[in-house]
């Protein structure tokens, strides 16, 4: 293929990659973070480090399974896997991990803030919500949505959020 052909056919790629962008792991990552953080009520000797352990570990996990569904699913049936794709994949799944990372921020800073471990995991669970409707917000203007229907996908998630955080006063942890 000519050198030009090349740039041509890469510019193409990142294009419709772009186009085709979602923050769907970035949603789900910061609604499992939350789901983390609702079931951590029973730490051990080191909560904060625990849980901040628990959440970004969990994260990865999870970054990993669906790296591995993406690749022996339908990019298996589709075509030969290469560096690139896998590569690609790996990149496309990251959210899920970058979604974990504020809740474990918030934790790690909880006690500069004076928060005890119960505040501390309000603290995190208010912020991997406010991740996930910030992530379907920007899902939806990334892929051209109108402002009305960014507000409806930022309400459904604020709604599935809030869900999450009456399972946290339901179960009293």
């Amino acid at each position: 293929m000519p050198k030009a052909e090349h740039v041509t056919d890469r510019a193409r790629r990142v294009e419709e990659r772009r186009a085709h962008a979602d923050y769907t792991g970035g949603v789900y990552g910061s609604m499992l973070a939350a789901s983390v953080v609702v079931g951590a009520g029973t730490l051990g000797s080191f909560p904060r480090l625990e849980l901040v352990l628990l959440l970004l570990l969990t994260g990865v996990v999870f970054w990993v399974a669906h790296v591995h569904a993406q690749l022996f699913g339908a990019r298996l049936a589709e075509r030969r896997l290469d560096r690139r794709i896998v590569f690609e994949v790996c990149r496309d799944e990251w959210p899920i991990v970058k979604a974990a990372v504020p809740p474990a921020l918030a934790v790690a800073v909880s006690p500069v803030l004076g928060l005890d471990v119960p505040g501390a995991l309000w603290f995190a669970l208010s912020v991997a919500v406010a991740g996930q409707v910030g992530w379907s917000a920007a899902a939806a203007r990334r892929a051209g949505a109108s402002r009305r229907l960014v507000a409806v996908t930022a309400s459904v998630n604020l709604l599935l959020g809030l869900l999450i955080i009456s399972f946290k006063i339901f179960l009293k942890h």
